[in-house]
């Protein structure tokens, strides 16, 4: 039985292309403090560190049959963990940005949204009221408002009084103001 604790990092590698689990598994025990470390004080966070080392390693062991190593693992995980650490900040980075500009674009399309479900909900409401105003109040109602007619114009096409249209008119607004407040303003503008 061989003492994997006692070879070099050149004769580990050579057993680790080999598929020598137990080879790998002295690199692991070997390495992962110090690049938990370095990835750690990097990130300032101690899971993404971890994260970042078992990457590494994971990456190691896929790569086990293609794999050389030139001087030492020392130099080989010291650029591992440079870049794997960039990559996931630049992830991290790229990962925020598209949050902002979701939350962005989805603030914008959502009011908009929001605004024009709120908009049919009050002209839903304007159209229930208006129908629970009487016949006649109804009738002036909407040739006011829906047709632009004067008061006058009313009281001649219905052959009432002017006084009677007036009094219709307060009866709607004073029934519609009690059913949506100040969205009537805007509503009644709408029409």
């Amino acid at each position: 039985m061989q003492l994997y604790s006692q070879l070099t990092d050149l004769e580990l590698a050579g057993l680790l292309s080999e598929g020598d689990k137990d080879a790998f598994r002295e690199i692991y025990i070997r390495y992962w403090n110090k690049l938990y470390v370095v990835a750690r004080n990097r990130l300032k966070n101690s899971e993404e560190a971890e994260e970042v080392v078992q990457d590494i390693f994971c990456n190691l062991w896929r790569k086990r049959h293609s794999f050389t190593l030139t001087k030492a693992f020392s130099n080989y995980f010291a650029v591992a963990v440079k870049f794997t650490v960039i990559d996931l900040l630049a992830k991290k980075a790229r990962q925020v940005s598209y949050e902002r500009e979701a939350i962005y674009s989805f603030s914008e399309n959502d009011n908009s949204t929001v605004q024009i479900i709120e908009l049919n909900e009050l002209e839903k409401q304007l159209q229930e009221t208006i129908l629970s105003l009487p016949e006649k109040c109804q009738i002036v109602f909407r040739l006011r408002y829906e047709k632009g007619y004067s008061q006058n114009q009313i009281s001649h096409e219905l052959n009432i009084s002017e006084k009677t249209v007036e009094a219709h008119l307060a009866k709607a607004r004073k029934t519609l103001r009690g059913a949506l407040g100040a969205s009537l303003v805007l509503l009644i503008s709408m029409l």
